[in-house]
C-alpha cells in the first residue's frame, strides 16, 4: 500500500491498519484525526509525537499486542494479524537452537514477573543470542528506567511497521 492509499482509507480500515503497527488504542485514536499525511517523514514524526504523548497504560497495551520473543505458537494463533511482520522481525529466533529458545523463554518469564509486561525489543537485525543478552541486561534495570526503554523499543517497532505498511 502507498501512503496515498493509506490516506484514502475509510476510518475503520485506517484504524485497523494503524493498530497492526502499534497495538495501543489511544495511539491509534490520536493518529486518526491527523490524516491525511503529506509524506513518510510527516507520518513518522507524527507517529512518534503521538506515541510520546501516550501514557504508561497505553504503552503496556501496545506491549501486550506482541508475542514474546521466540513464542512461535502465540505468533501463529493470537497475533495472526501481525504474524508476518513479527516473524520477519524475529527471524533469527526462529532459526535458533532449542536450548537458546528455552533460555529466552525462561528469561522472558523472569522479565514479565519482574516488570508486569513482556520483554519488548526491536528484534530486526538482532540474533537470538543478542536478544537474550539484551534481555538479561535489561532485567537489571529498575522499573522506572525499564518502562522508558521498552517504550522506546515499541516506538522503533511502530516506525518500522509503518514503513513496511506504506512500502
Amino acid at each position: 500500500m502507498t501512503l496515498h492509499e493509506l490516506n484514502k482509507l475509510p476510518t475503520d480500515k485506517l484504524r485497523s491498519e494503524l493498530y497492526r503497527c502499534c497495538g495501543s488504542t489511544n495511539w491509534v485514536n490520536r493518529m486518526i484525526p491527523l490524516f491525511p499525511m503529506e509524506d513518510l517523514v510527516e507520518l513518522m514524526e507524527t507517529a512518534e509525537q503521538q506515541w510520546n504523548q501516550c501514557s504508561e497504560t497505553d504503552w503496556k497495551e501496545a506491549f501486550a499486542n506482541h508475542p514474546a520473543i521466540g513464542d512461535v505458537e502465540a505468533l501463529q494463533k493470537k497475533f495472526a494479524a501481525t504474524a508476518q511482520w513479527a516473524s520477519d522481525e524475529q527471524v533469527a529466533v526462529n532459526a535458533a537452537p532449542p536450548t537458546l529458545i528455552a533460555d529466552l523463554a525462561a528469561a522472558n518469564a523472569e522479565y514479565e514477573k519482574k516488570f508486569g509486561y513482556i520483554f519488548i525489543v526491536c528484534a530486526t537485525g538482532k540474533t537470538a543470542a543478542e536478544m537474550l543478552q539484551i534481555l538479561k541486561q535489561r532485567l537489571l534495570n529498575p522499573p522506572g528506567i525499564e518502562i522508558k526503554i521498552a517504550m522506546d523499543e515499541q516506538n522503533k517497532i511502530t516506525l518500522l511497521r509503518l514503513q513496511k505498511l506504506v512500502a
